[in-house]
């Protein structure tokens, strides 16, 4: 039996760094250009989620913020996230380990 459930994956950042998630978001929608990125605020935290797989880059996040960024500057303001979580210098991507 196949699953029709939609499989999401992205960050989910404390409410109170609404200022870095709408960074992350403005970010998101240029590295994922052919993804629809969902935004649920619940105010206390902010989860943004794209199928199946989400990049983040130093270089969107620096763009967006107006100065340099390092990506590891990101991990305080998570809450969570949804997928697995792959950190590198350049970029974060979360990703399904699985398909099914």
């Amino acid at each position: 039996m196949e699953s029709t459930a939609v499989k999401l994956v992205g960050p989910v950042i404390r409410g109170m760094d609404a200022q870095l998630a709408d960074a992350v978001i403005a970010a998101m929608e240029v590295d994922n250009p052919n993804s629809e990125i969902m935004v649920d605020d619940q105010g206390g935290y902010i989860r943004i989620s794209v199928e199946r797989e989400a990049r983040l880059t130093r270089k969107s996040m620096e763009e967006e913020l107006g100065h340099p960024f390092r990506l590891s500057e990101l991990e305080p303001a998570l809450s969570g996230f949804a997928g697995r979580m792959k950190v590198g210098d350049d970029e974060v991507v979360w990703y399904l380990e699985r398909t099914n």
